[in-house]
């Protein structure tokens, strides 16, 4: 983990795409998409059917990882407003043993509105915590310091002669944009106009590297 200070408080940063809060003890992951593969299987395209297994597995481990006491998922936790209903045994047990022993908070995105809670936690449509709000999209003329998630940024850069992609925090002095953490998502452009425009001022793309933050700055 890799630590920075947003809006006065000190964040640290995962590989994976999660934010530790320390002085909350509260980690932050958005757009798990769970159940994305079933749903896929639904329209007679079909993916191997271990996503939310995937998903889960590296999200429990980076709560075993930082010793979380809560957990914030920033919208579109499941790809559709059933996709709870339609997890394996495993992925299930996984899920909920998590949401039995934490103080778990759904927020609620695109994917999944009208999203009926039957694998535990609470729900709500944005939280407001030390100041800071998290929500899914991030409001352009939002005054107060927001986390929020639905992008699914990633860097794309030429090393080598190769392009290499990897997920990545945009954040400006007020607005972070987080990756997506679902092992089953794809991802836009950190440059991309929709992002810039969404957290607006100097921003730039952050990547956790072993124990760095690279920070490239995205021009407007």
């Amino acid at each position: 983990m890799v630590p920075f200070s947003f809006a006065g408080e000190t964040f640290a940063a995962t590989a994976s795409g999660a934010l530790f809060w320390p002085s909350r003890q509260a980690l932050l992951v958005a757009d798990l998409h769970l159940e994305k593969a079933s749903w896929f299987a639904r329209g007679g395209r079909f993916l191997p059917p271990y996503d939310s297994h995937a998903t889960l597995t590296a999200l429990a481990a980076e709560v075993e990882r930082t010793g979380a006491h809560r957990l914030y998922c920033l919208g579109d936790s499941f790809h559709d407003r059933f996709g709870c209903d339609r997890l394996q045994p495993s992925a299930r047990e996984l899920l909920t043993g998590l949401t039995s022993k934490l103080d778990w908070t759904w927020i609620v995105g695109n994917h999944d509105p009208g999203f009926a809670d039957h694998c535990g936690g609470r729900i709500a449509d944005e939280a407001e915590v030390g100041g800071i709000i998290l929500r899914h999209e991030a409001v352009r003329d939002e005054p107060r310091p927001e986390i929020s998630g639905h992008f699914h940024p990633k860097l794309r850069v030429h090393l080598r002669g190769r392009q290499v992609s990897r997920r990545c925090f945009v954040a400006s002095a007020t607005k972070i944009i987080m990756p997506a953490f679902g092992s089953l998502t794809g991802g836009l452009d950190a440059h991309h106009p929709e992002i810039l425009g969404h957290v607006g001022g100097q921003a730039a793309a952050l990547v956790p590297v072993s124990n760095r933050l690279l920070r490239f700055p995205l021009a407007a």
